[in-house]
């Protein structure tokens, strides 16, 4: 006897159907998920385009408060979330009485703290696609068993047996697997392709985190270049004006 899928469903006992509709939830979810996730990663790409072209030039004129005011208004990007909060530290630290670390290091140390937090939002809710993959196989399998169980059941309880009277409980069985493989093969596929692109995303910010950090260490070593030969200049001031006194007072 032939089956359609409209045959099959109505045929399904209770544990069958709660199988079917659990499969079809990871589904929804695999789908929520990736949709999601794209949109977060294109948004990201976009607003990072935006915020580098004008986040170079202020950087190159030290213009620091115009680069966090920037930052600031740009929520979606994760270069600005990066470069922003580290700008933020370096700023505070730059002002606040010295300590034992300087503004550099502690800004190199909160941008790590930074990356982990973008780091776990890039890759939020990944885990749900990792887990319907691996998991949905199990669920149909776990429905064929069952259903098979029920099949035999059947013909021990009616005492006939035969093909035909338990190709219908197998059929059943055998389209809850197929659906659990249905739903984990796409599930998979969307990790990798999500995977690839979280990984691209973090590599760039990675090398964004360590230009800008080239940058704060070049700012400060001009710092103390500027500092160490001003100071040197105005002791050789002070040793000319106390020679020129001398002579003075030897006239």
């Amino acid at each position: 006897m032939n089956f359609n899928l409209k045959e099959i469903y109505a045929h399904m006992g209770v544990f069958a159907l709660g199988i079917a509709w659990t499969l079809i939830a990871f589904a929804v979810a695999s789908l929520a998920v990736f949709f999601e996730r794209l949109f977060v990663f294109f948004r990201s790409r976009a607003a990072s385009r935006q915020f580098a072209g004008r986040a170079g030039p202020l950087l190159a004129q030290q213009q620091h408060d115009a680069l966090v005011k920037e930052a600031d208004g740009n929520k979606s990007s994760h270069l600005a979330m990066m470069l922003g909060g580290g700008m933020k530290t370096f700023l505070a630290r730059s002002r606040a009485p010295a300590g034992k670390l300087g503004p550099v290091e502690l800004t190199r140390r909160d941008l790590v703290r930074i990356n982990e937090r973008i780091t776990a939002d890039v890759r939020r809710g990944m885990s749900v696609l990792a887990t319907v993959g691996s998991v949905a196989p199990f669920v149909g399998l776990l429905g064929t068993v069952v259903g098979i169980i029920e099949a035999f059941a059947g013909i021990a309880k009616e005492g006939s047996g035969g093909l035909g009277a338990v190709s219908a409980g197998i059929a059943e069985a055998l389209v809850v697997t197929a659906l659990g493989l249905l739903v984990a093969i796409p599930a998979v596929l969307m990790f990798n392709f999500l995977s690839t692109r979280a990984d691209a995303l973090l590599l760039s910010l990675e090398q964004a985190r360590s230009e800008f950090m080239d940058h704060l260490e070049d700012m400060a070593g001009d710092k103390r270049a500027v500092a160490a030969h001003g100071g040197s200049h105005g002791a050789t001031d002070v040793v000319s004006t106390r020679t020129e006194a001398g002579d003075v007072g030897h006239a």
